[in-house]
């Protein structure tokens, strides 16, 4: 019997909202609903889910194409103009949430629901997202850092060439009845010194342009790289002389504590009188009153603005109001060709995120190229399984604060990503000792919150690097195991796994060799090699229809301990368990479910 359930908003009067899916009439007929309370909601009410799909909350307006995509995967609920109240009332029933730039997702909208898996923010910047709180909560967040960057570029350069020859101010004056052709005299971009303060994608497209025009284009990144700048004919500087030198200034840097404010009075004295200013990133890099006061001051000589520190300004704000400031409404993304690439990019980013694929946009997370991810895919898996294995392995009362992580690999230490696997390898470790969801944006927090050390070992091997690690080997220090045979010759638990034909195995426990597949679970036990032992434990497994998917025998010698590793696709009961340590020959024997 399937169970089908239907999520219903609390509150389906929300102004500007509605939902892009057919009402329950029509969706359903006449068809019986079954409801379920689900008890782990932190609010008093049914969550209902339509068809098992996931609900998708978009706060801000999406391209068509965008939105196609989502509805193909979940129910979509577009919700325009939320107050922070009613946002944190729908969240409490979503799984994902895409926003833009006006929608701030603070803190309090993470702590109102459980379920948020995923923030989308169509565009480049995330500084409206409070992303230490996304990462302690686990939620993903992502970006469409790409599909703008173009229409960001060309409004840069807009602005510039306008407010060089006061293109804004003289349309203004012949529409009010005016000719004032000597008033509006403005200045030669060739030859001109550029300023490019960050230099990443817009910034470096912007550069692409400026040199186009006949600029001498200079630029400030503390982490680009110098070669990248070099190739189209960048020269990277330090901030002062990039202040004390430019003739124009633009700005492409994100906004973080290090950029809050990054031109203030400070910064505008350093900068050579007649200085033009453009701002396509975010309004809080800028001290808007100490712009103003170079403005008066003469030092800036003009500003084009399409960002400001609370948007919109005020309408009688100074800055605004100057005649040398040129000003759009945040129309840096504003092409039709942008916003359906963002709404495109940001959908297939959100509905991946949702389907548990790895996000290569994610930015509280490690960023992994896709080709990565790919390689990486089944050593994902067996770093997941290692750590489950071996924080079962440890006997209750130990506290695990020391873990060491080994990985053996034929490639150079520079082409092994291992964040990833790091981060599986903390999922396994934690969450089969507490009820924490551990995935790829939390784990750091999560491990370093618990007190628990992870360093992380590489061996170089000698042979081909076609595959990118022979094998990842996990040991815990300091801690007593349930199964004594898992504690190696230098005292610590360890368990060590390969990849076979795409398949994660186990290989070894302790000093012990073994071979098994890590599907389903495993059954453990040290025992005096000799005859019949196989069978023995296959029979009492077998009685009771619990199907033997591997088995494997690892010892030192023959009639000497031995370790027997049993993969199993049921879980036994306890009663078979039992029987199973009481044969004689078995001293010790422990199940691992994975």
């Amino acid at each position: 019997m399937t169970s089908t359930t239907l999520r219903v908003s609390p509150q389906s009067s929300t102004r500007g909202s509605w939902l892009r899916h057919p009402p329950l009439s029509t969706a359903f007929g006449v068809t019986t609903l079954s409801f379920r309370r689900h008890l782990d909601q932190p609010r008093s009410f049914v969550v209902l889910s339509m068809d098992g799909k996931p609900t998708i909350l978009v706060a801000e307006k999406l391209g068509e194409a965008g939105l196609k995509l989502l509805e193909e995967f979940a129910n979509v609920d577009c919700s325009y103009n939320l107050s922070q109240e009613d946002l944190c009332t729908k969240i409490s029933l979503c799984d994902a949430l895409i926003v833009r730039s006006g929608t701030k997702v603070s803190r309090e909208v993470f702590e109102s629901s459980r379920r948020l898996k995923v923030v989308g923010r169509a565009g480049v910047g995330i500084d409206n997202v409070d992303l230490g709180a996304a990462t302690e909560h686990g939620c993903l967040v992502v970006n469409a850092p790409t599909a703008n960057t173009v229409a960001a570029a060309e409004h840069g350069i807009a602005l510039l060439t306008a407010m060089a020859r006061n293109i804004a101010q003289a349309d203004a004056s012949v529409k009010a009845g005016k000719w004032l052709r000597s008033k509006y005299v403005g200045v030669s971009l060739v030859g001109k010194t550029l300023a490019v303060m960050g230099f990443g994608k817009v910034g470096s497209e912007v550069a692409r342009r400026a040199k186009g025009l006949g600029m001498h284009v200079i630029a400030h990144d503390p982490y680009a790289p110098a070669d990248r700048a070099r190739a189209i004919g960048v020269e990277l500087v330090s901030f002062d002389e990039a202040m004390s030198s430019a003739d124009f200034i633009s700005l492409h840097m994100p906004l973080v504590a290090a950029t809050s404010k990054m031109l203030n009075d400070e910064t505008f004295a350093k900068m050579k009188k007649g200085v033009r200013i453009i701002n396509v990133a975010r309004g809080g890099v800028i001290d808007e009153e100490a712009l103003v006061k170079a403005i008066d001051a003469g030092i800036v000589a003009q500003a084009a603005l399409d960002v400001f520190t609370e948007e919109p300004p005020a309408k009688d704000s100074k800055l605004v109001q100057s005649e040398n400031v040129i000003v759009t409404p945040h129309l840096g993304a504003s092409t039709m060709e942008a916003q359906e690439g963002v709404a495109i990019e940001i959908a297939e980013a959100v509905v991946g995120a949702l389907k548990g694929e790895l996000a290569a946009t994610a930015v509280n997370a490690p960023m992994v190229p896709a080709e990565v991810l790919t390689e990486l895919k089944p050593f994902v898996a067996l770093a997941e399984k290692l750590g489950r294995l071996a924080v079962q392995l440890v006997a209750g009362g130990s506290g695990v604060k020391m873990v060491k992580v080994t990985y053996a690999s034929a490639r150079a230490p520079d082409d092994l990503d291992t964040r990833l696997l790091r981060a599986m390898i903390t999922k396994g470790l934690i969450e089969p000792i507490s009820n924490v969801f551990v995935n790829l944006v939390n784990a750091d927090f999560t491990i370093k919150q618990r007190g628990i050390r992870i360093t992380e070992e590489r061996v170089m091997l000698d042979g081909s690097p076609e595959s990118p690690l022979e094998l990842i080997q996990v040991q815990i220090a300091n801690v007593q195991s349930k199964f004594a045979s898992a504690i190696s010759d230098s005292g610590e638990i360890k368990v060590e796994g390969r990849v076979k034909d795409g398949i994660p195995h186990l290989t070894k426990v302790g000093s012990f060799e073994v071979d098994v597949s890590l599907e389903g679970s495993i059954i453990l036990c040290s025992q005096v090699d000799q005859p019949g032992m196989i069978g023995k434990v296959g029979s009492i497994l077998g009685e009771e229809n619990v199907n033997v998917s591997f088995m494997s025998v690892g010892r030192i010698a023959p009639r000497k301990q031995a370790v027997m590793a049993i993969g199993v696709d049921e879980e036994p009961s306890k009663k078979s368990l039992k029987r199973i340590g009481e044969v004689p020959a078995i001293e010790e024997f422990v199940y691992l479910n994975l």
